[in-house]
């Protein structure tokens, strides 16, 4: 059990941190929550049935410890439901998983369909900018966009190893 808690410091110690300080915007108080944090992690472990959901699990303790932190300050200005803290984080280990799942299936989209998402999703063009440089109209790019991100979204939903909700919207994935 030390080994496991010494990997999970050295594999989120640093992206924890960053991540409590993001939203607390105080340093001894964000060490104070990232010290508090490694303590549940330590004394909860065994309370962890997949490891493979072990990153999700310490996020959630952490968004659990900030919560509990803004519920303690007599700060009235500060309201919880104002708080942005995700219930997933973007960041997080099994997300970065999932970026070569991301790109096999990107890979597998038509050329169109592919420039279209790779353009616009990864070097920031505006769906106007894609146009001028596709030379269509605003309107077929558009269509473009959406059709190729509709197109992504199921291939990656078709993966047996990840899990959506009802809405479509990714909840969790399992590296395999």
């Amino acid at each position: 059990m030390k080994t496991e808690i010494n990997t999970i410091w050295i594999d989120l110690n640093e992206e924890l941190y960053k991540f409590i300080l993001e939203k607390i915007k105080d340093e001894q108080t964000s060490k104070d929550i990232h010290q508090e944090v490694f303590l549940k992690i330590q004394t909860k472990i065994h309370q962890l049935k997949h490891t493979s959901k072990l990153t999700s699990w310490v996020y959630q303790i952490t968004r659990n410890s900030i919560v509990d932190y803004f519920k303690k300050v007599k700060n009235s200005n500060i309201s919880i439901n104002d708080l942005d803290i995700p219930e997933i984080d973007t960041n997080n280990f099994d997300y970065s998983n999932l970026t070569n799942c991301i790109n096999q299936k990107i890979e597998n989209l038509s050329s169109q369909h592919k420039e279209a998402i790779i353009l616009t999703s990864f070097k920031n063009y505006s769906q106007k900018e894609l146009a001028e440089h596709l030379k269509i109209s605003y309107s077929g790019t558009k269509s473009r966009v959406q059709k190729a991100k509709e197109i992504l979204k199921e291939n990656i939903l078709d993966c047996p190893n990840v899990e959506s909700d009802s809405t479509g919207k990714l909840i969790d994935f399992e590296n395999n």
